[in-house]
């Protein structure tokens, strides 16, 4: 006999092998034996949960010759053509690629026709949302009254795509996905029937993949066995074949992050992909990762959440402690709208490395959770006696605070110039050019008078405001616009030879901080 894929092999002959869907398998088991059978049936839920064969299973029991407590006996002539696929009762129908007018109408007039052997004609239609509007139509009335003798069972991953009018006419069963237990249980148990040697990491690890799919599973499973055929399925064979990444990458990748290297991170994306590992996978996975930490930092107890070992979960909680909620779900938004655009585009790889640049450097981004990210790399950076340097979303990594000389710190900053700092890239976005060119090159400081000090490089950027009063008076109505109050403005040309972060304070790196008002500071006084 050819060889067959283990999927058909071990597909469950009778409601007893079904696997994860009990509540389903019990309705039409007592269906069965009370009598109670109805016209039509609709199965929905994912991929791979068993809707078609139940449906073929339940198709032989209201067939079989002598059921069994609800269940085919799968001894009788019935049950074995049904099983063969030989019987003329049983009538499978793709609506994939039979999903228009004329294919329904076909079975519509041959519902008239009483089975030749049997009880029930049983017409099983997959994928049902896949018909034409014309064809739900002219199904419409033989599933509302058909005969006694035929049954309706339709199978769908998609039921919202399925007629108001088809929905109310079926029995409604929603297949759950399957759990990694039941699934791990189901795994172990074939392969001591085909005697093959699985590690129970892999075999987990496996189920997990599937993601509610039992048939997946076992694709999955076959395809490692495949590439290590004879020897033992390991769990770092398992990951190898399916191009999946242990948790370990993305424990590092996560605090090469935290730690804003992104030459670390852009060099440990290129070795997974060097390993021939899966990139949208690859993202999918950290997601899940990122899932799991946030789950670890919210509660001490989740163990029973997460599908993880003792050390794997003792490596997230030390891990929950260096980074906050906030920034983890950050995290999660950035890479869950990452593996969206990577469905839609070639250069995966570009995209990965642009996120992971964004977040090592989040002054790049001017969202609400990346100015809480910025604030708090500030803080830790502070902690740890690093100094801030102007011009930089990030501190230079090992520099002490008494390292070398630094401009004294402001005692206090204006609320105006506070909200013009901190509104600077909305104006660059109104303004209109040559302006707009000149304001991304200023930087702003406080003048000795408490004035803003809008510093540009010597030359032509320098030249457009100092030299031009309509220009400066131009920036002003800006800013007022903005702050709703007239702003003073200092400007000063900063030469080729002279360093900003040497000689002024930039105020966009401190303006984070809970600087005083300066009437606080008066009141004390």
């Amino acid at each position: 006999m050819s060889y067959q894929a283990l999927y058909r092999k071990f597909r469950p002959a009778e409601f007893d092998e079904v696997k994860g869907q009990e509540h389903i398998v019990t309705t039409l088991q007592n269906q069965i034996k009370n009598n109670r059978i109805g016209h039509a049936y609709l199965f929905c839920g994912t991929r791979g949960t068993g809707k078609t064969t139940i449906a073929k299973i339940f198709a032989k029991a209201v067939n079989c010759e002598n059921p069994v407590d609800g269940s085919p006996c799968g001894e009788c002539e019935t049950c074995k053509r049904i099983a063969n696929g030989s019987s003329m009762n049983v009538i499978e129908i793709d609506a994939a690629s039979n999903n228009g007018v004329d294919h329904i109408r076909e079975i519509v007039e041959e519902v008239s026709y009483s089975p030749a052997e049997g009880k029930y004609k049983v017409y099983i239609i997959d994928e049902v949302h896949m018909l034409s509007i014309g064809a739900f139509n002219a199904l419409l009335k033989t599933l509302e009254e058909p005969p006694s003798y035929v049954i309706f069972i339709l199978a769908t991953t998609e039921s919202h795509k399925i007629p108001i009018t088809i929905l109310s006419r079926c029995q409604r069963y929603d297949f759950k996905r399957i759990g990694i237990d039941t699934i791990t249980n189901r795994l172990q148990d074939l392969m001591e029937r085909e005697s093959l040697s699985v590690e129970p990491k892999a075999l987990r690890y496996v189920a997990k993949a599937a993601d509610g799919s039992m048939r997946d599973a076992l694709s999955l499973l076959e395809q490692c066995l495949a590439f290590h055929y004879g020897e033992t399925l390991t769990y770092e064979m398992a990951l190898d074949v399916l191009g999946a990444v242990d948790q370990s990458v993305f424990s590092k990748l996560l605090r090469l992050v935290l730690d804003q290297n992104i030459s670390g991170a852009i060099a440990l994306l290129d070795e997974a992909i060097m390993q021939g590992r899966e990139m949208s996978q690859f993202v999918v996975d950290f997601v899940w990762y990122l899932r799991n930490l946030m789950l670890v930092s919210t509660n001490d107890d989740v163990e029973e959440f997460l599908d993880i070992s003792a050390d794997n979960l003792a490596m997230m909680k030390e891990e929950a402690g260096l980074v906050d909620m906030d920034t983890i779900m950050w995290y999660i938004r950035v890479f869950s709208e990452l593996s969206d655009k990577l469905r839609h585009t070639s250069n995966k790889r570009i995209f990965i490395e642009m996120t992971l640049i964004k977040l090592c450097r989040p002054a790049m981004d001017q969202n609400d959770d990346s100015t809480k990210a910025r604030i708090k790399a500030l803080e830790q950076q502070i902690e740890k006696g690093i100094v801030v340097q102007a011009g930089s979303a990030s501190a230079v990594q090992g520099q002490s605070a008494d390292s070398g000389p630094k401009k004294e710190l402001p005692k206090a900053v204006p609320d105006d110039i506070k909200q013009v700092v901190s509104r600077w890239s909305g104006l660059i976005g109104e303004a209109l050019q040559p302006m707009k060119m000149y304001m991304q090159q200023a930087n702003l400081s406080l003048a000795e008078d408490g004035s803003l000090l809008v510093v540009l490089p010597d030359g032509s950027a320098s030249d457009y405001f100092i030299e031009h009063e309509d220009n400066r008076q131009k920036l002003k109505e800006m800013i007022a616009l903005q702050v709703e109050k007239d702003v003073a403005i200092t400007f000063r040309s900063l030469q080729e030879t002279e360093s900003f972060e040497q000689n002024y304070v930039d105020l966009s790196q401190i303006i984070q901080f809970d600087i005083e008002e300066i009437d606080s500071e008066e009141e004390t006084e």
